[in-house]
């Protein structure tokens, strides 16, 4: 890397981070973990006892051999013996099949005892669970990309148990945490009337802190790491993170920004990192040149597609996502493709795809050649849209903006799989009974107000799929794309209208001729609705009520014959 040669910009950069702060949140939302150190070794027989041997300080230790010694090294087994000597009264149980679940300060723990699985902390220490788990086996009881706070496994890595041994007696008291991510139901596509619709979030959580509990999404936040790509890959913006909110993200890049382009007259590169992770690799370099603005967030996919966009519309001229060896491979499935979704959008408008960049952190050798090549980059004009818009709104603002300023353009990208897109109904089927109206969770679809109609708008439709679902004549098409013509996009469009059918005894509009005609039909031989009955069908609610109750006092008995 080298050094910066521009001291304007390097100035620029420094007085910018420094006067712009995030406006966080001065009471967060926490979780707490409460934790007595009772712990749960499992893995070969010589490795537990020496661990155990070496952890006398814990409240209470249980061990579960899951094999034999690993070693018959001579050395090694004379140390063994002594460790367990030193354990011998400890509560000791063998068995090759055993579960763990939970996190710090709760984790349930099962073994399989003559064939029937059983559980352990009540048996070997009677208590409901254990706080803490040192997983010493090939492999872990726990797959999962992250693991749940006080679960350490470490195999047979020196390194990892030397630095369990030293962590696990300090996890002993209460501990808290963020509660990272909120849900906002009103909004959620998840499910509605016991239809299944929308799942995104679940498919890409690396802790698997995510799960559906009488058909709504629910995080356990003892188990979310705060990834964010739960919020990223929410389509209506009802998983949100909670610190920093979209909100505040997007008032700090704005002011950021601007600060940033008050100072210098050159446009910088927004760099978003994580602050663990990507901010030690930049802290590694000799200097970060003075045309990058860094961003710290908890995970780098905190700040998704609508960040990227805005951010360029805002004012930078390039926007690089870093990602580290550390970055969970789900996330980075996700990043990646937010970031192809990205570039075919700059692309089809016109723009340098390279606009939005990822970069992982072992090529930060290429960082000057990026900047060099962004340096190339027209200027775009600074947009004037707001913080305070939705997610799916700002995404639309800025992607609008930039084709403004470029090349204009008004296709329809056919995009599959994608949470945007339009819904046609094919009118010869449609009723107009309004079950896709009464499901849609972002108003995509609205009825006619007072006449019969339904009417579409396509920027709010996340092709959550409640609507074809709920429609009982299967009238409903979804369809995958991108609109670039704004006007046409955020256009009210009318997928059906009928005129109404009027009471046939006040004259009152009250339904379609569709339904009517479907109730009719329909109901035509059932005896409830025999004769002049029938006609109840094509009254208002007020005159059905009226007519039926007129007909019990002209004959009461009748409602007693069958």
């Amino acid at each position: 890397m080298s050094n910066s040669i521009n001291p304007v910009q390097d100035q620029a950069r420094e007085q910018s981070l420094a006067q712009v702060t995030m406006l966080e949140n001065l009471i967060p939302q926490t979780v707490s973990y409460n934790t007595a150190g009772h712990l749960l070794i499992v893995g070969p027989e010589d490795l537990i006892r020496l661990a155990a041997a070496e952890l006398a300080s814990m409240a209470s230790r249980t061990l579960v051999a899951t094999e034999a010694v690993t070693s018959q090294d001579e050395a090694h087994l004379e140390k063994v013996m002594a460790a367990a000597e030193a354990t011998e009264s400890l509560p000791a149980y063998f068995s090759r099949s055993v579960s763990v679940k939970g996190f710090l300060g709760q984790f349930q723990a099962f073994i399989k005892d003559d064939g029937a699985q059983r559980e352990l902390a009540p048996a070997a220490v009677r208590r409901p669970h254990y706080d803490l788990v040192l997983d010493m086996g090939q492999q872990p009881l726990l797959n999962l990309e992250l693991l749940p706070p006080g679960y350490f496994h470490v195999g047979d890595d020196a390194d990892k148990l030397a630095a369990a041994l030293a962590q696990l007696p300090e996890l002993i008291g209460q501990f808290d945490k963020p509660r990272y991510v909120k849900v906002n139901y009103d909004i959620c596509a998840h499910h509605s009337s016991g239809i299944d619709g929308c799942t995104r979030c679940m498919n890409v959580c690396p802790a698997d802190a995510l799960e559906s509990i009488d058909n709504r999404i629910t995080v356990d936040p003892h188990l979310c790491h705060g990834a964010g790509s739960c919020t990223a890959a929410c389509p209506t913006g009802a998983l949100s993170y909670d610190q920093p909110t979209p909100t505040v993200l997007r008032d700090y890049l704005k002011r950021l920004l601007g600060r940033y382009l008050e100072l210098s007259d050159q446009r910088p590169a927004v760099l978003l990192h994580d602050a663990s992770a990507g901010e030690a690799a930049l802290s590694a370099l000799r200097q970060l040149p003075g045309q990058v603005l860094p961003v710290a967030l908890e995970e780098v996919a905190v700040a998704g597609l609508d960040s990227w966009l805005a951010t360029l519309a805002w004012g930078a001229r390039q926007v690089i996502v870093l990602t580290t060896a550390e970055t969970p491979e789900t996330l980075l499935t996700l990043v990646r493709s937010e970031h192809q979704l990205a570039t075919t959008l700059l692309d089809a408008v016109g723009e340098r795809a390279e606009r939005i960049t990822l970069l992982d952190a072992a090529e930060l050798d290429r960082l000057d050649a990026l900047l060099a090549d962004s340096a190339t980059f027209a200027e775009l004009p600074v947009a004037a849209f707001g913080k305070d818009l939705s997610k799916r709104d700002t995404l639309f603002n800025a992607l609008d903006h930039i084709n403004g300023a470029a090349a204009g353009r008004i296709e329809v990208l056919e995009l599959p799989r994608v949470p945007y897109g339009a819904v046609t109904v094919d009118a010869d089927k449609c009723t107009l009974c309004m079950s896709c109206a009464a499901l849609c969770p972002t108003r995509a679809l609205m009825d006619g107000g007072d006449s019969p109609a339904l009417k579409f708008t396509e920027q709010p439709c996340v092709q959550c799929g409640l609507c074809e679902q709920a429609c009982p004549e299967k009238a409903i098409t979804l369809t995958a794309r991108i609109q670039l013509d704004r006007e046409a996009r955020q256009a009210e469009q009318v997928l059906k209208e009928e005129e109404p059918f009027e009471c046939i005894t006040c004259g009152k509009p009250f339904a379609t001729k569709a339904v009517v005609e479907k109730m009719t039909t329909a109901l035509a031989g059932h005896s409830a609705f025999a004769g002049d009955a029938l006609n109840r069908l094509k009254m208002c609610e007020d005159c059905r009520v009226k007519d039926l109750f007129t007909d019990i006092l002209n004959d009461p008995e009748k409602q007693l014959r069958v």
